[in-house]
């Protein structure tokens, strides 16, 4: 066991959402300790895309959270040598209809984004191909959105980290947290670990698909179930693919809250050269299986999209678990059955883009200033009155 430590907020989890809630609670002046029994991105955060979007997100409140969080990145990624070290690309998205109906449904969908303060231009089919020359002929056209962005997941949550521990945030990996601490009214003062306790008014959960049991170390319920994803990872290429590109049906899929399998092709290069290829989404527990049919679906919906992947090898997939919530919004700030807890967790597949809000928002509330966004949709005990949703 070392010496106990004592910090004003311990951060359980060091993927995205825990390095930018460690991040701006230490800009904020508090002192941090991090802590994750696994090593920095080591769960849901390495195995993903890194996607910074607003494309997918329909008017409402995640939206409003992912066009602050654009906003922080753009700034995070200004900073003096942040930019190069995270591979922050401003490359823009755009979102491809094959039919007449799927274009119309499109436009009626980027008009109400339009109104939420997206910059959301639609495209012709001859526009499109100005945009991306190498995509398939034959669509009806699209909606090109200049603010999507991408970064490299791994490298932005270890300069994040770095960012927060050159401001005294201290990290600790390879610590398991076993149990909350709790006060004799019942409130927090830390957490207990293999390697010692942790003493603090305040615990963030930024546990991602783990966020349920750690919410279940405080007594209480929070509905996190992981959804199985894969990514295609072709040989280097040169830029190819100039956006990200996926069709439309891929915001169904996300919105969907469906266990089965379902897949809609997402294809973007990337600054090092190989073409990541999405999405699949299936509720299967933790099972990390290798799954030819999916790839077969992927590999498919890639090529629709863009011809010259056929001759193009893969040469990899990685799977991962989106922490998925059942009304598809994430857990943000203070629970109200737990004082001291709070929860920034369940962003299911957009926790890289809306890290940083999600890390801004939570630094405010426990540095006791008034968020810049109304959090009552995010509430984490919003499950409370709700039997929790049960995997397949």
């Amino acid at each position: 066991m070392t010496k106990r430590l004592t910090c004003d907020v311990v951060v359980v989890g060091a993927g995205m959402v825990g390095a930018a809630c460690a991040l701006y609670a230490a800009r904020a002046g508090l002192s941090v300790v991090l802590v994750d029994r696994g090593p920095v991105a080591g769960g849901t955060t390495g195995s993903g895309e890194g996607n910074v979007l607003v494309s997918d997100k329909e008017p409402g409140p995640e939206l409003e959270l992912a066009l602050l969080s654009k906003r922080l990145w753009t700034e995070l990624a200004a900073e003096r040598g942040v930019g190069a070290s995270i591979e922050f690309e401003a490359k823009g998205g755009v979102v491809v209809a094959s039919s007449g109906e799927g274009l119309a449904a499109l436009a009626e969908f980027a008009a109400g984004q339009r109104e939420a303060g997206v910059d959301a231009q639609p495209v012709t089919p001859s526009d499109l191909h100005e945009l991306e020359p190498h995509l398939a002929p034959g669509t009806a056209g699209g909606v090109y959105y200049p603010q999507d962005a991408q970064v490299m997941p791994s490298l932005a949550a270890a300069q994040l980290v770095r960012l927060a521990r050159l401001l005294g945030a201290d990290l600790r990996t390879g610590w398991t947290v076993t149990a909350m601490l709790r006060t004799a009214d019942g409130g927090i003062r830390g957490v207990r670990t293999d390697r010692g306790e942790i003493h603090a008014p305040y615990v963030v959960n930024a546990a991602g698909t783990w966020g349920g049991e750690l919410a279940a170390l405080a007594g209480v319920a929070l509905p996190v179930l992981p959804r199985r994803g894969f990514v295609l990872v072709t040989e280097p290429l040169p830029r190819m693919v100039r956006h990200k590109v996926y069709a439309a049906d891929y915001v169904a899929d996300v919105a969907s809250g469906s266990a089965a399998l379902q897949t809609s092709p997402v294809v973007e290069g990337t600054a090092a050269g190989p073409v990541l290829i999405g999405a699949s989404r299936e509720r299967v527990g933790f099972d990390r299986s290798f799954s030819l049919p999916v790839m077969r679906a992927l590999a498919a919906g890639a090529t629709r999209l863009f011809p010259f992947l056929e001759e193009v090898r893969a040469m990899r997939a990685y799977v991962g678990f989106r922490p998925y919530l059942p009304d598809h919004l994430p857990a943000i700030g203070p629970d109200a059955r737990v004082p001291g807890l709070f929860h920034a967790c369940g962003h299911e597949g957009a926790g890289i883009g809306l890290a940083a809000g999600t890390g801004h928002l939570i630094a405010q509330l426990l540095s006791g200033v008034t968020p810049d966004q109304d959090l009552h949709p995010f509430r984490p005990h919003r499950f409370a009155d709700r039997a929790p949703e049960e995997a397949p």
